[in-house]
């Protein structure tokens, strides 16, 4: 019974390689846009500009203290009553930045507020204005602060990516749910779900690792 389950998965294939595709392209478009959303909410959660800081303080409280699968019901469900439709790809890629772009602002403004107070008094010496502190001493200092969890929580967000299947998008856990209503061996059919992400993740574990090793021994010789 076994070897004919592991015929009819193999012959599925190509599903799930479609599938892991759909997985990275969601999961990429996200980490870019959160990315990008991250950075610049994080650089202005430190100004001290408090109309600003409040709302970006509430952004960040309200997507860390809800779960995900509510955001994306929200955007799939909910915001088409108000007359914004959404396809599944689009809803997922959406709540998938902001969502990717709260937890990366914490990781940015953290970074930055780990820079001692001397290296902004000394960058203000310089006559460099805010964006000139911020791009030539603030953040590459920052960096060896924010690389290690940054790349950390893409790993994250790959892996929280396979929520996005529970509104139809044919990722690769939603092939995998289809299929184990074909081979019901479900160790068999996840096993291959999971080996697929693990494929994609690894590599940012293994550069999560690096980021931390060097880190380290830049402090050492410091």
């Amino acid at each position: 019974m076994w070897e004919f389950y592991f015929e009819r998965l193999v012959l599925s294939l190509p599903s799930f390689l479609r599938g892991i595709w759909v997985t990275v392209q969601v999961s990429g478009l996200s980490l870019i846009g959160g990315t990008f959303l991250g950075v610049i909410a994080g650089i202005l959660r430190t100004r001290e500009f408090k109309p600003v800081r409040v709302v970006i303080t509430a952004y960040v409280d309200m997507v860390r203290g809800t779960p995900y699968l509510v955001q994306i019901f929200i955007f799939f469900f909910i915001l088409p009553e108000w007359g914004l439709q959404m396809e599944a790809f689009s809803a997922a890629v959406l709540s998938l930045t902001l969502y990717a772009g709260a937890y990366i602002c914490e990781i940015v403004a953290g970074g930055i507020e780990s820079v001692s107070e001397g290296q902004w008094e000394a960058a203000k010496a310089s006559g460099f204005n805010w964006l000139q502190q911020m791009r030539l001493v603030i953040l590459p200092q920052a960096l060896r602060t924010i690389l290690p969890p940054l790349v950390g929580q893409y790993v994250l967000l790959i892996k929280d990516s396979s929520i996005v299947s529970v509104i139809g998008l044919t990722d690769v856990t939603r092939v995998g749910w289809l299929t184990v209503q074909r081979i019901p061996e479900g160790l068999m059919v996840f096993g291959l779900v999971g080996a697929l992400y693990f494929c994609v993740c690894y590599p940012l574990i293994q550069l999560s690792g690096w980021f931390e090793r060097r880190m380290t021994i830049q402090e050492l010789k410091l």
